[in-house]
């Protein structure tokens, strides 16, 4: 299994990333290890604030740039559904 995901960052950020494990990739961000992406080791905290699942690493890589390219606005309203 494959996930997008959203952190809303302390800083009232959005981050999106991909991964093929979700628990693990937040306690790498959490810990702000080697592997956690630079910018998320910029802020005090995160929240995940959503995630979709996918079969293939090919299919959340799209969705992962589709998401990405969305304004703030549009970003948001993915999240509240």
């Amino acid at each position: 299994m494959n996930f997008v995901y959203i952190l809303k960052t302390s800083g009232n950020t959005l981050y999106i990333g991909q991964t093929c494990d979700l628990e693990k990739r937040l306690k790498e961000h959490r810990e702000k290890s080697i592997r956690s992406a630079k910018y998320i080791k910029y802020f005090d905290s995160f929240e995940l604030v959503y995630s979709e699942s996918f079969e293939t690493r090919s299919e959340a890589m799209h969705r992962e740039a589709q998401l990405k390219k969305l304004t703030r606005l549009q970003k948001e309203a993915i999240i509240a559904k």
